[in-house]
């Protein structure tokens, strides 16, 4: 293996590998050398593709990949319609894990550069998870031409793979950490060659033993300067290419003009030297990035956690049922129909219904509830849930793209892709201040230098080093990928990006009642014995009659008995009307007043007598009624704090359904609510909402997902209760996954937290910028301390964030 990785030549692109050259591809389950970075993240898309014939199918090397020629040609096998990409008819959109992103100003770059390519209709780039959603046509575009632009501006894009993408984030870490620790180290080092000349103001400290201090801390800084700020270079570099300012590059120009005046100073004797300003400044915005880089992960981490219960492979049972030998196999061949075998604690690979055995199924991922649910035969299992007692055998319903699990993430990357009108506005800002801020430095390098020559530098220096751009930038992303973790981490999944932003600023909360404030299916609310028997033996015999049945009324009925006791036979049921049946020797009937009265004979009194919203049942034998059921469509046990929390906070709350007036009235009385509109169409509910905006209110509509599909498009904000089966059809901003309607006030909390915490964040960045950038030009701050502010300034920002990590 290693005679293989020390090639004299590289494999991709035939030029000879650098001494001591670590970068390599396996290709075909050997390792190649690779001369550079480029070369490496070339190879290994082809290799990522499945196109690895490409190498032994050649006539010739490809070209350099770090030549003008960014992407060989070879890389347009993505436009082949054997690479899969999400496709329709016009267009393609991919998911890109982005190698080298530094900070905010990193993704502005990114996106403007892709959104300037023909054919490129949408460019997303997620900070927080370093993944890159593009949409592009396929007339005017090919994926090569999407990774070549990305490449252009430094940066490598490759199709994203959780495993690799885990080891490019480890990776970048350690590769961060090195950097940090070379640049304190030649910080601390220089210090103590500095500090003799801070301490000897009174000349004790002879020239030559002066020049020997500057030549020590010189080469002392060279390491800082040229391993460890090269991330502040790349970037500079990468945003003058594409014809921007981006925040590395004041940070570069001064890190620079500190160096270069420093050795001037060095090299002819004369002058300040600011070697300790330089490796201070480079450690202190290390330490700032490094923190930031671990906001990110943390911000991203429930994201990573959903990537990463995705499985890998599947047991396939290819025999079944007449034989149980099981091939692992890759989860993405997986076709429908079929077997596979999940053993406890495996994930399930894909959507399924089990075919044999019984288990507990974790469902957290998907739902954000705790609690293990029992699964029998016959049932569905969606794929991402994880077998946590006894092994299934279940048969294929869906292929693993298509999972629950995967639908789950791909509306997730979707949502952490989109920025709200906050964000936009704080990135045109910091593009313009950087501009602002490099005319300022100039303006007041050239005062200086009028009035004290000797201060020009060290003031312009400064002024550089103490603005704050990145604080701007980070102020909102940081605080938008904390809370929608957090709300993540709970069941709720923001799609759209406003959402916060705009539930903040909502006048009026509207409401479905099926299936929002109520659970949407028939309850036991109410038992009434009319002889001997007791309620519970009552309910025992209309459990054992139902037993069979699938009707919602018949459900309701074996869930408030629980285990049955006893069992019916001979069974008949008359469509409409009932159940007739015999238990323990008796014939019994359960249905409507008029099918139980043929045999108990006429109804007594007031037992007849219905209540308003409610469905009656009857259970009679012959010649006697035994009991009256009284079923509805139960409210939520939370509805009542939910409508609450809303009335405290001035909203105004709505309640709109399609059932009868008189129930709908009903439930807005139990719940205080003022307005109420029953027997409403979808039309009518859509209409109702759009008269509410055309009077200026900001509309927040929570309903079901799927019948209330144009209301919820049309509302400002929306809400639907939804399961992950349903997440496709979902038209809502937020799915509640864990169909808990606390969930919509949980999200209101986060979200006035986080619109506080945002406009703490730019409140501060806008301070500290208005405040240390005058007191820099006006020579109160000297290089070094200002290096201390401007990374304080971007910690400040990230911790305040992440509070809404813990909401």
């Amino acid at each position: 293996m290693n005679a293989v990785l020390q090639s004299a030549s590289c494999f991709h692109c035939g030029l000879p590998v650098p001494a001591g050259a670590h970068w390599n591809v396996v290709i075909d389950d050997v390792p190649r050398a690779m001369c550079c970075p480029g070369c490496e993240a070339v190879a290994q898309t082809i290799v990522d593709i499945g196109q690895s014939s490409y190498y032994r199918e050649r006539a010739e090397y490809a070209d350099n990949a770090s030549e003008t020629a960014m992407l060989p040609p070879e890389l347009r096998l993505y436009s082949n319609d054997d690479v899969q990409f999400a496709r329709d008819a016009d267009s393609c959109e991919a998911t890109l894990s982005v190698v080298g992103i530094r900070c905010a100003a990193c993704v502005w770059l990114i996106e403007r550069q892709l959104l300037r390519l023909p054919g490129v209709q949408a460019a997303s780039l997620n900070v927080a998870t370093e993944r890159l959603y593009v949409r592009w046509s396929k007339q005017q575009c090919a994926p090569g031409d999407i990774l070549q632009a990305v490449r252009q501006v430094g940066y490598t894009a490759y199709p994203y793979d959780a495993v690799r993408h885990g080891q490019q984030l480890q990776q970048a870490s350690k590769t961060l950490g090195r950097q940090l620790f070379v640049a304190g180290l030649s910080m601390m080092q220089v210090m103590m060659y500095v500090a003799p000349a801070y301490l000897a103001e009174d000349g004790t400290l002879d020239d030559n033993m002066a020049s020997l201090m500057r030549w020590a801390s010189l080469l002392l800084t060279l390491p800082a300067i040229c391993y460890s700020a090269m991330p502040f270079f790349q970037g500079a570099w990468s945003s003058l290419r594409a014809r921007t300012l981006g925040m590395d590059v004041p940070v570069s120009l001064g890190i620079l003009a500190a160096f270069f005046g420093s050795v001037v100073a060095t090299f002819t004797g004369r002058g300040e030297v600011y070697f300790d300003s330089a490796t201070m400044f480079i450690f202190l915005l290390l330490c700032s990035r490094y923190f930031e880089l671990q906001a990110r992960r943390k911000a991203a981490s429930a994201l990573e956690r959903l990537q990463h219960a995705l499985p890998a492979s599947a047991s396939l049972l290819a025999s079944f049922p007449d034989s149980r030998a099981a091939t692992l196999v890759p989860a993405g061949s997986l076709a429908v129909g079929d077997i596979i075998l999940v053993k406890p604690g495996e994930a399930i690979a894909a959507d399924s219904v089990i075919v044999e055995g019984t288990s507990a199924l974790d469902l957290s991922l998907l739902t954000g509830e705790s609690a293990a649910q029992r699964r029998k035969a016959g049932e569905r299992v969606p794929g991402g849930a994880i077998n946590a007692s006894a092994a299934l055998i279940l048969r294929v319903l869906k292929p693993a793209r298509d999972s629950t699990l995967s639908d789950l993430l791909k509306l997730i990357e979707r949502a952490g892709s989109g920025k709200p009108q906050i964000a936009l506005w704080a990135d045109k800002v910091a593009a313009w201040f950087v501009l602002g801020l490099l005319l300022f430095a100039a303006a007041v390098f050239a005062f200086w230098h009028w009035h004290d020559p000797a201060q020009a530098w060290p003031v312009a220096i400064a002024v550089l080093v103490v603005s704050c751009p990145c604080a701007l930038s980070l102020a909102t992303p940081t605080a938008l990928a904390a809370a929608t973790d957090s709300l993540l981490r709970r069941g709720v999944l923001i799609v759209q990006p406003h959402v916060l932003e705009t539930l903040h600023r909502a006048t009026h909360i509207v409401f479905d009642k099926t299936g929002t404030l109520t659970v949407g299916r028939p309850v036991l609310q109410q038992i009434e014995a009319l002889a001997s028997m007791t309620q519970d033996e009552c309910l025992q015999v209309a459990a054992a009659l139902e037993a069979g049945s699938a009707h919602p009324l018949a459900q309701a009925i074996l869930d408030a008995a629980g285990e049955p006791r006893c069992h019916a036979e001979q069974l008949q049921e008359v469509q409409g009307q009932g159940l007739e049946g015999v238990v323990d020797g008796v014939r019994y009937r359960l249905g409507n007043a008029a099918f139980v009265a043929a045999i108990a004979g006429p109804p007594l009194g007031d037992t007849a007598i219905g209540v308003q919203g409610k469905t009656p049942l009857y259970l009679g034998l012959q010649g006697q009624w035994l009991a009256h059921f009284l079923l509805s469509d139960a409210l939520r046990p939370e509805a009542q704090e939910v409508i609450n929390y809303f009335h405290k906070r001035g909203k105004q709350v709505v309640l709109l359904s399609g059932d009868q007036e008189a129930l709908t009235q009903s439930v807005a009385a139990q719940l205080g609510i003022a307005t109420a509109c029953g027997e409403c169409l979808p039309d009518e509910k859509l209409d109702f909402v759009q008269q509410l905006q055309a009077q200026g209110a900001v509309v927040a509509m929570v309903g079901d997902g799927i019948n209330d599909a144009a209301v919820l498009s049309a509302a400002d904000v929306s809400f639907a209760m939804g399961s992950g089966a349903a997440l496709a059809q979902a038209h809502a901003d937020t799915v509640l996954l864990s169909s808990q309607l606390r969930s919509v006030q949980d999200t209101a909390k986060t979200a006035a937290r986080s619109m506080s915490i945002i406009r703490e964040n730019l409140g501060w960045a806008t301070l500290y910028n208005v405040t240390a950038i005058p007191a820099a030009a006006l020579d109160f701050l000297n290089p070094w301390l200002s290096g201390v502010g401007m990374a304080a300034s971007s910690a400040v920002v990230i911790a305040n964030a992440l509070r809404l990590r813990k909401s």
